[in-house]
């Protein structure tokens, strides 16, 4: 609005009508998560259309799956895309993917580098940013653990309870992550989304994108569900568009992930649930998926 833009926008999400608006309308800019711009890739993919007037495409909100971004490239070669990461406690963004290293990253054919894409970019020039284990020790490149964030912008501190951040200015997100060799940094989740299976912590990120490998599979979310022996194992919700047993599935995660990390437990469903933004309600499905577990809990 301060700079003479006009602000369009759709009451509900809707894939088709997303496209029908972005192309009557000369959208320019536009912000989505992850879970919509599967379907806008879908849809296009589907109709065989693209959108020329978009220059830019900003999303975050949640972990992108490798194969949809891809897509989304390669279906929308003149838009620059930028992934943001940050939190309310963080002012907003703190970490940023940009147009270029969305691009190069997609012309690379070393894995390494192509997997930039499923990242949160480097963190700002005005923030420090460090992953730490459970004792608060910080860790090196390409390990899993918390990320702590310093920074003007960081304030950590909420109304009538004081300040998270430690005696060194520093704030606990509470989202998991790891930094790789070069300062790029891979969101997995939300700590307490974490499946924790006979004592081993397992992100249900890197198991929802090897199933949204499959072609069958639109949409995947995983969870863990109680278990006398383990404590917890991993539970998966597809969304599939053919005709795929579970046994296919699990075989498909058994591919590249070890074994403690295939679902034990696959459930078909229609839809996922999600909140008005796009976000995965984890915790519904939870409460959906409950009686997979067998009641140790």
């Amino acid at each position: 609005i301060y700079a003479g833009r006009r602000i369009v926008q759709l009451p509900h999400f809707e894939a088709d009508a997303w496209i029908d608006l972005a192309n009557e309308q000369g959208i320019t800019h536009a912000m989505v998560v992850p879970t919509m711009l599967a379907r806008i890739t879908e849809r296009l993919d589907a109709r065989g259309e693209s959108i020329p007037t978009l220059r830019a495409l900003s999303y975050g909100g949640g972990k992108m799956p490798l194969p949809i971004i891809e897509r989304a490239l390669e279906l929308l070669p003149d838009t620059a895309f930028v992934n943001a990461y940050g939190l309310t406690e963080t002012s907003s963004t703190i970490a940023l993917l940009g147009p270029d290293d969305h691009r190069i990253a997609l012309a690379s054919d070393d894995p390494m580098i192509r997997r930039r894409l499923t990242s949160a970019g480097k963190p700002l020039p005005s923030i420090e940013l460090t992953i730490r284990d459970e004792t608060g020790a910080e860790v090196g490149p390409d390990t899993p653990g918390e990320i702590w964030v310093r920074g003007e912008q960081v304030s950590g501190e909420y109304q009538g309870l004081g300040s998270s951040l430690n005696d060194e200015g520093w704030f606990p997100t509470h989202d998991g992550g790891w930094l790789d060799a070069d300062g790029y940094l891979f969101v997995t989740g939300r700590i307490d989304d974490v499946i924790i299976r006979g004592g081993e912590n397992i992100s249900p990120g890197e198991i929802e994108e090897a199933l949204l490998r499959h072609p069958s599979v639109s949409e995947a979310a995983c969870i863990g569900v109680p278990h006398a022996q383990w404590g917890e194992v991993v539970c998966a919700a597809v969304v599939c568009d053919g005709d795929v047993q579970p046994g296919e599935l699990q075989e498909h995660v058994r591919e590249t992930l070890r074994g403690s990390k295939v679902p034990e437990h696959v459930a078909f469903v229609e839809q996922l649930p999600y909140n008005d933004t796009g976000k995965l309600l984890r915790r519904k499905l939870r409460d959906e998926l409950a009686h997979l577990g067998d009641d140790s809990a």
